[in-house]
């Protein structure tokens, strides 16, 4: 799709009601309508956390809603049969679909076992805090509600590096476990060697559990059809063992899969380390904190260098960028909201110009009546038209100015009466000359998003003087366009569909009141 966009398709506090894949299916050509090429869905697979769990906290990946395991049989988004009719629901509308791959931690094993581990300091990984001792961790797995299917691997504490708890004195920390080492391959700037996170740390390296991890992944991809992942917390993995999963998976599919990874960092210098040769994307952190750094500089920010050492300026057909995500909302570990006057800004900034292929939020586009009642951006149907339909052809910057920037993009023939010019700041308004190309000589251009600014006419070399207010951005059309924009029609599907998140009407699935109470922790930072 030309112009693709990707969507989030959640964020991190929806409610725990068993619908969000039912509404996903119900988006879906809405969703298309508004030019959206791919959703990212959430991770599918049961949580220790059962059905209030968010994913992140990997109970077993082989049970997408099915079985009667962590005291539920639906995971919080639906069952196994209505997140596979989801799926098929967006393809059908033209629409990729991504899936939520997390394989670094555990949680939630059923017995401890006796281990001998030596204690870590945590600010150092490669330092001891103490003596080897014997710790009591929760590190089997036997997947009683499952009894086998799918797969009968068994997982102990060989399977893993380590783990944050010792049962027998209740006492957390980092524990590595004896004959085991950290992966190299990973983080070094944090903790001396961030390959842990949280949970009990998954071994990749251990040869039973490579295998484990790539019949999983041949299976989901036959099981549900998916059109490639976003990999989770990338940084704490083995780069190379993610480079032979990606490759054993594709060969046996004999498929692309896209693959987009989340190696969360502000340096542009890592992400572009971890990729290297292997075939896939990154977000683009860097271009996050520098919008998060705008919205909260009170105009101090240097716009005219906001792409400098950002992936999307660096390795722009590999960049994926985004304003937000469930890991920047508020109160969670990597809080870094982008502040909602900034917000419109931030999507032109990624939506309307040529290079990354842009995320959009989930929460931005919908609203998060669940995380303090944030609003929906209401621009963002608007400018997600305005990409759809006239952002092609030659750009034009004019990252000129610490505080007013622009820039253009003339349209094509292959898309009548595109082109697109925007000027923004994040201090007093002003006004930018700025060429649209002849093609528009003599043509009016009208602002459709931001304050409402005075129409431009465009000179005889395609020249134009737009204009901004203070704190806002703004986009320019075609005058003869204006009349066709959709978005309002947009606004009141999406609205429609707000109304069921904040109020569902689905009923809920089933909730086991007999399963036996699973050890379970919140999700930390990254």
């Amino acid at each position: 799709m030309e112009n693709g966009m990707m969507l989030q398709g959640f964020s991190w506090y929806l409610p725990a009601d068993g619908a969000h894949w039912k509404r996903l299916a119900e988006l879906a050509p809405t969703l298309a309508h508004m030019g959206v090429s791919s959703v990212w869905m959430p991770p599918a697979y049961k949580s220790s956390e059962g059905a209030e769990g968010v994913g992140y906290a990997v109970y077993d990946p082989w049970d997408l809603g099915e079985f009667d395991q962590c005291g539920s049989v639906r995971t919080k988004y639906g069952t196994r049969r209505e997140y596979l009719s989801a799926i098929r629901a967006l393809q059908k509308s033209g629409i990729q679909v991504l899936a939520d791959v997390v394989l670094n931690q555990r949680f939630g094993g059923e017995e401890c076992e006796d281990v001998l581990a030596t204690p870590i300091n945590p600010a150092n990984r490669n330092e001891q805090a103490g003596e080897p001792r014997q710790i009591s961790a929760w590190t089997r797995y036997r997947f009683p509600g499952r009894a086998d299917k799918y797969s009968d691997f068994h997982w102990d504490w060989r399977c893993f590096h380590g783990t944050d708890w010792d049962e027998s004195t209740h006492e957390p920390g980092v524990y590595l476990f004896n004959g085991k080492h950290w992966d190299e391959d990973v983080d070094k700037s944090e903790n001396g060697n961030y390959d842990y996170l949280m949970g009990s740390d998954v071994d990749v390296s251990e040869p039973a559990v490579e295998e484990e991890l790539g019949r999983w992944g041949e299976w989901y991809l036959k099981t549900t059809g998916v059109d490639g992942f976003r990999l989770d917390a990338l940084k704490h993995i083995s780069r190379a063992f993610f480079h032979r999963w990606l490759t054993r998976l594709r060969e046996a599919t004999g498929k692309e899969l896209f693959t987009v990874g989340e190696y969360w960092s502000p340096e542009v210098e890592d992400l572009e380390s971890y990729l290297g040769e292997v075939p896939m994307s990154l977000f683009d952190v860097p271009l996050h904190y520098r919008l998060f750094d705008a919205s909260n500089s009170m105009g101090e920010r240097d716009l005219a260098h906001v792409f400098d050492d950002t992936l999307v300026q660096r390795e722009p057909i590999r960049a994926v960028t985004f304003v937000d995500n469930h890991d920047t909302q508020p109160n969670q570990a990597l809080q870094s909201t982008v502040q909602d006057w900034f917000k419109p800004s931030a999507y032109m900034l990624i939506l309307l110009r040529e290079a990354g292929y842009p995320c959009v939020f989930f929460g931005d586009l919908f609203g998060m009546s669940n995380d303090g009642n944030i609003p929906a951006v209401a621009e963002l149907p608007l400018l997600m038209e305005l990409r759809q339909r006239f952002a092609f052809g030659p750009q034009n910057d004019y990252l000129d100015d610490a505080n007013l920037i622009g820039w253009t993009r003339e349209g094509d023939d292959a898309h009548p009466m595109s082109g697109v010019a925007v000027v923004l700041t994040d201090a007093e308004g002003g006004s930018k000359r700025m060429r649209v190309g002849a093609r528009h000589a003599g043509s009016t251009f009208c602002c459709v998003a931001g304050f409402e600014e005075p129409d431009v006419t465009i000179d005889d070399e395609g020249f134009g003087e737009f204009s901004c207010a203070g704190g806002c951005g703004c986009a320019y059309v075609r005058k003869e366009v204006v009349s066709s924009l959709e978005h309002d029609r947009v606004l009141r599907s999406i609205d429609r569909i707000v109304r069921k998140v904040q109020e569902p009407r689905y009923e809920y699935c089933p909730i086991s009141v007999n399963a036996a109470p699973h050890r379970t922790r919140s999700r930390k930072g990254k």
